[in-house]
């Protein structure tokens, strides 16, 4: 495909590969990859690199592997893994090759040992505490380790022995050598091997040294002759790192690193160590609680994939930090339900009406739309019948001014069905108003009534063929707009986040629907059928986002 051809928004990533094809730099060719750590699932800030690299890829008719990087297996699990293919997929893209940076650990191996011959890689004794006090400041130059100075056959022969087990965990590290008065601390001796007894998903205990990102990153990067690596901003120092360790040794490309920047939202965390605290300290139901960041939770939230590329690509491409109101992201999930979710009506909070001049035993099907700007997704019957279960907000005894909904000796349209008045409240013991006693008028199915005017419409559920159901109604995990800068960002929890109806009701056609089924629950918001809670004897559904924006309002 020619540069001309990309008709996709512009980014300044686009202008360095559209620049590199016409000087024909990698032959023409576009590779990208994405390289998550599995210590966790994956979460919004992940879906904009997934977007990049994999669209990137998509546009350019190029290639972009999924590569784990497994180089701290303490922290990684075959669990994290599979989460992470299951949510690339559901984004909706496929990885030419999948690969592990652990396959690479020999040959990785046999690198250190070629920097080593060439004088550039030493076996340093000094505790990590050490290393950071001879690494210097901001200001101030680093000083050499006194090991800075061991023979190449010595070298050679202490690294042996880390890999055979000989020395204890932390004994000895392997550093590049490289400058330690560098104006970039990355670059004064890094770590590139440690010594780490642990047992390893995928290569078990074979090996008892492990591989600084760093260093394994631009070379898993140039053995699966990778083009561009697109990275977060935060990779940006580490650049020369990731340049110089390439220019020593004999690979098979040297990829060109692009940093851009990471996605930061509002009121939402993207840490996997705090997402992890968030799980282990129970402050939220899993990784996929879908008041959680994770693709996972917005999954289970009745979120779409299209939702996220099409945030992803509302946000756009930059070079500069800033933060992303959670609104964006509200805004393309309600653009998304609202063009594709059918329709349906359930009432959270009922109230009891009885239609006191409606036939005892008469039930009537009403054909109601699934979609009002979409015939194509047909229609569903409704039951109407002499008592039926309406919001209990949606009448006031003593009304607020502009109140349009049901009152006493008022009338309101049933959506779909008749206009109904209301002559007699019914309250309990405790005066709390438990059933109204009303009249309809037979002549106003799909016609308003001769000589009055009917404002509201409200929704409703026949109480004989309703179905019961558990609503949950979740906000925003967070109260405050960045809990990320707060001494402790659980301070910002909401407290109000979760909210359970046990007794809410909703029409029959729904009881049909299969988990993750999605739907707009007319005046409610939109919600979605759990993907798990299917055994608990009614059905259970999340709200994915209300229908417009209230928060704070």
């Amino acid at each position: 495909m020619s540069t001309n051809e990309i008709q996709t928004a512009s980014n300044f990533i686009r202008h360095i590969i559209n620049n590199d094809l016409k000087q024909n730099k990698n032959n023409g060719r576009v590779a990208t990859r994405f390289p998550p750590e599995p210590n966790g699932y994956l979460h919004i800030g992940h879906a904009k690199s997934i977007c990049l690299n994999f669209g990137t890829a998509a546009e350019y008719q190029g290639t972009c592997n999924l590569r784990f990087d497994d180089t701290n297996p303490e922290k990684e699990s075959i669990e994290y893994m599979e989460s992470i293919e299951r949510d690339v997929k559901w984004l909706g893209f496929e990885w030419r090759e999948l690969r592990h940076a652990s396959d690479y650990f020999e040959q990785l191996y046999q690198f250190a040992v070629d920097l080593i011959k060439q004088g550039k890689a030493y076996v340093d004794s000094l505790s990590p505490e050490e290393i950071r006090q001879y690494r210097g400041t901001l200001t101030e130059p680093g000083k050499e380790s006194p090991d800075r100075s061991r023979s190449i056959e010595e070298n050679l022969r202490l690294f042996e022995g880390m890999r055979n087990g000989d020395f204890a965990d932390g004994q000895y590290v392997l550093r590049a050598k490289i400058d330690m008065a560098s104006p970039n601390i990355n670059m004064r001796d890094p770590a590139i091997y440690r010594i780490r007894r642990a047992h390893h998903h995928r290569t078990g205990d074979q090996w008892c040294i492990y591989p600084m990102y760093d260093y394994t990153h631009c070379i898993s990067d140039a053995l699966e002759n990778i083009t561009h690596s697109l990275c977060t901003l935060e990779f940006e120092d580490h650049r020369p790192l990731y340049d110089w360790v390439l220019d020593q040794l004999d690979v098979p490309c040297h990829p060109q690193q692009i940093e851009f920047a990471r996605l930061q939202l509002e009121y939402s965390i993207v840490s996997k160590r705090k997402l992890n605290q968030l799980v282990m300290e129970k402050h939220v139901d899993g990784w996929d609680d879908p008041r959680m960041p994770t693709l996972a939770g917005l999954r289970r939230a009745g979120v779409t994939p299209n939702a996220i590329r099409d945030f992803c690509e509302r946000i756009g491409i930059t070079k500069k930090d800033s933060w992303i109101e959670m609104a964006v992201l509200e805004n393309s999930i309600r653009e998304d339900l609202n063009e594709n979710s059918p329709r349906a009506m359930a009432v959270l909070k009922p109230l009891r009406i009885v239609i006191e001049n409606y036939p005892d035993d008469q039930v009537e099907s009403l054909e109601i739309s699934n979609h009002p700007q979409h015939p194509e997704m047909g229609s569903r019957n409704i039951q109407f019948s002499k008592t039926v279960l309406i919001e209990q907000d949606d009448f006031a005894e003593v009304p607020p001014s502009g109140f349009k909904r049901l009152i006493k000796g008022g009338e309101v349209r049933l959506r779909g069905a008749y206009v109904i008045k209301c002559n007699e409240i019914i309250k309990n013991e405790h005066g709390n108003i438990v059933e109204l006693r009303c009249t309809y008028d037979p002549d106003t199915l799909g016609k308003n009534p001769e000589g009055r005017k009917v404002k509201g419409v409200i929704h409703w559920v026949s109480e004989q063929h309703s179905v019961p159901a558990e609503l949950r109604l979740y906000d925003r995990l967070f109260n405050h707009p960045n809990p990320d800068t707060l001494s402790n960002f659980l301070d910002a929890l909401n407290p109000h986040s979760l909210e359970v109806l046990n007794d809410c009701r909703v029409e029959y056609s729904l009881a049909s629907s299969g988990p993750g089924s999605r739907f707009q629950f007319e005046r409610m918001g939109y919600f979605c059928r759990d993907l798990h809670d299917t055994d608990k004897g009614v059905m259970v559904f999340n709200r994915t986002v209300t229908l417009r924006d209230t928060w704070g309002k």
